[in-house]
């Protein structure tokens, strides 16, 4: 589930908005300047008491840069290939590092560099062809993005990401059920995803043009809906796409956030090689409570392969059934 195309989106939309509603276009030297005058409005004790006002305030001497439509897509774009890359290199040269392989889900599967170039290709012309023409188009109708003087709050900073994480994580268990059971969604868009069943960090992109456009409108639009400061918008990028990797990469490994998060509330990678293994469940991108109630939960294999106990007995009960059917 790529998500460096979210930023293209908003701006994109953003544009779009201003021409649906009447809304007069200034030059952009007319809305810098009425940006300023917004937010020359705060107050230097309300500044002091951010806690995040000192990371914010980097943007100082940098806000040329920052205000650029094209800023959240190399942001992303140059975030997801630099945090795929060490585990790109963990696979293709790690295989006999036992320290490591002792963390892979599914240990009997090596990833191959004609599996990288393959998904490395895919990935490069879906970039081409859809992000890098929208991204032009963007540079050129969107207007500058404004940047408060104030940080956000820390609450607000936390508690909209984790909103927006939610909220896109209902919306596509819905898509991905139904791309899964209606047949022809499957295997004109959902099934280039599922030619791996064993994932690999640059599966996260291996994607359908239709599902790109698709995930990456609906994470954008999401943030829409609590009017997020750009730095939280811009650290949510970040964040669902190094949750959206770690899905991904195949090892189950102590940092992972599934093995840190209470209550088993967030799937991870172990459950989603089991999606790839058993492509009818384990519906949910981050997290669990859809799949329990809705009955599409699958539980995961464990690192070096491990079934545990409530795996066995779900695998036990499936085959009952089919003796029975």
């Amino acid at each position: 589930m790529s998500i460096d195309i979210n930023s293209l989106f908003h701006d994109l939309i953003n544009a779009l908005k201003l021409n649906l509603t009447g809304t007069e276009l200034v030059s952009a030297d007319e809305y810098l300047s009425k940006t300023r005058l917004e937010n020359a409005s705060g107050s230097g004790g309300e500044r002091e008491h951010r806690i995040l006002q000192p990371l914010w305030d980097l943007r100082l001497g940098r806000e040329e840069y920052l205000r650029s439509p094209l800023f959240p897509v190399v942001l992303s774009v140059v975030f997801y290939f630099s945090f795929c890359t060490p585990f790109m290199i963990v696979d293709l040269f790690g295989r006999k590092w036992n320290w490591i392989q002792k963390f892979k889900i599914q240990n009997n599967l090596d990833v191959t560099w004609a599996q990288v170039y393959d998904t490395l290709s895919l990935t490069f012309w879906n970039h081409v062809l859809y992000i890098l023409p929208a991204a032009i188009a963007q540079l050129v109708w969107t207007p500058p993005t404004p940047l408060p003087e104030i940080a956000p709050t820390l609450f607000e900073f936390i508690w909209q990401q984790v909103a927006c994480l939610v909220i896109f994580d209902l919306q596509y268990y819905v898509w991905h059920w139904s791309h899964h059971r209606i047949r022809f969604l499957y295997k004109t868009i959902h099934g280039v995803h599922h030619r791996y069943h064993s994932p690999f960090c640059w599966v996260t992109q291996y994607l359908h043009p239709w599902e790109l456009i698709t995930v990456g409108f609906l994470t954008t639009t999401n943030s829409w809906f609590f009017n997020c400061h750009c730095l939280t918008t811009w650290s949510y990028m970040l964040l669902s796409i190094v949750v959206s990797v770690e899905a991904h990469i195949g090892f189950d490994f102590p940092f992972c956030m599934n093995n840190w998060f209470p209550f088993g509330l967030v799937g991870g990678a172990p459950k989603h090689d089991m999606h790839h293994l058993k492509p009818m469940t384990n519906f949910q991108p981050f997290f669990n409570h859809w799949d329990k109630l809705f009955n599409t939960f699958c539980p995961a294999m464990k690192a070096g392969g491990v079934k545990p106990p409530n795996l066995l007995e779900y695998e036990r009960k499936q085959r009952e059934a089919k003796k029975m059917n």
